[in-house]
């Protein structure tokens, strides 16, 4: 596989990843988003489509690539914002209540999650502050690295 394969499959795989880490962090283990939680989704859902379209649109691949790199690094310094509320470096600019999609068969109305105290922590990093070190420090460089690279 080429380097533009990689990068391809790399902007597919690591938001979707981290995606999926999101996902069951919340229905598997109950750790409901806040808003900021959502906020750092929505470029990953933004980096997979990018990243499928590279396999698609073929002449185009190697911008839409270095786009979904784009979108990982903005979900990325999302959640260094939201770390940085987290830790207290600085205040949030939200109510930082959950919302989440309305859905009959999901309410997240009860679960009312405040942006300012992390649910869950490893060695001192919260889900925000992986998802800066994740998407930002390493997903986003080895997608771009691998883009560029002819």
């Amino acid at each position: 596989m080429d380097n533009l394969g990689k990068a391809r499959a790399l902007a597919v795989l690591v938001p979707a990843a981290l995606l999926g880490g999101a996902y069951v962090s919340q229905y598997g283990f109950g750790l409901f988003p806040c808003e900021m939680c959502w906020w750092q989704r929505y470029p990953h859902f933004v980096a997979v489509a990018l990243g499928l379209a590279g396999f698609v649109v073929k002449p185009a691949a190697r911008p839409l690539v270095m786009l979904a790199g784009l979108a990982i690094i903005a979900s990325g310094l999302i959640g260094l914002f939201h770390a940085g509320v987290e830790y207290g470096w600085w205040e949030g600019i939200t109510k930082c209540t959950a919302t989440g999609p309305a859905s009959a068969a999901l309410d997240f109305s009860s679960h009312i999650v405040a942006c300012d105290i992390p649910q869950w922590t490893l060695w001192g990093v919260s889900l925000a502050g992986f998802n800066f070190l994740f998407s930002s420090l390493g997903g986003a460089a080895v997608v771009a690295l691998a883009a560029y690279r002819r």
